[in-house]
């Protein structure tokens, strides 16, 4: 064999093995993204199980603040619904936690309830869960900037194109700034 056919042939050994690397690299990202967004969905799912208890221990001390209550319980169903997209997620998400806001703001205005076991209880658990959802967050929208930047840095977005990976766009899960931070500590 000639050494320009065992060049050719090495070339494209080598060219083939980056091409099957490349697209195990995507395969392996895009499943790091559904484990991702699995770990967000449960932790929304949890928070979403805690709002209804917070919600009717609250309602036990503050009859006439009926609106406030109906409205976080309205929009943790809307949250807590299927979603067409994560950004409509991230749009529910965000009014959900600006509605618990405003229940805590109401909720100072009540010191026997901030001195109520279980009302403590509960707010702890809100707070440990908003602390692991923060955290699945982070987590997935790194996993989101490293499938971008494979997807689109060269040659890897040859790759991408051939296998379709250039038209998925798993898009980061954010909220708006001021539903970052809701559960006050006392």
């Amino acid at each position: 064999m000639s050494p320009t056919v065992t060049a050719a042939l090495a070339a494209a050994g080598l060219t083939l093995t980056w091409g099957v690397l490349s697209h195990n690299r995507f395969v392996r990202l895009g499943q790091h993204l559904r484990d991702s967004w699995a770990g967000i969905d449960v932790e929304l799912k949890r928070r979403h199980d805690l709002i209804p208890n917070l919600v009717n221990v609250v309602q036990g001390y503050t009859a006439h603040e009926r609106g406030v209550l109906e409205r976080v319980v309205e929009l943790r169903s809307r949250a807590a619904a299927d979603h067409p997209s994560r950004e409509q997620l991230a749009r529910d998400e965000t009014k959900l936690m600006r509605a618990m806001k405003e229940l805590f703001a109401v909720v100072e205005g009540y010191p026997q309830l901030k001195a109520d076991r279980h009302f403590l209880e509960l707010q702890d658990e809100l707070a440990i869960t908003e602390d692991r959802i923060a955290a699945a967050r982070r987590f997935y929208n790194g996993n989101v900037r490293d499938f971008t930047v494979l997807r689109d840095s060269f040659p890897s977005s040859l790759i991408a194109r051939l296998f379709g990976f250039k038209d998925k766009d798993p898009g980061y899960f954010e909220l708006t700034a001021d539903a970052e931070r809701v559960v006050p500590r006392l």
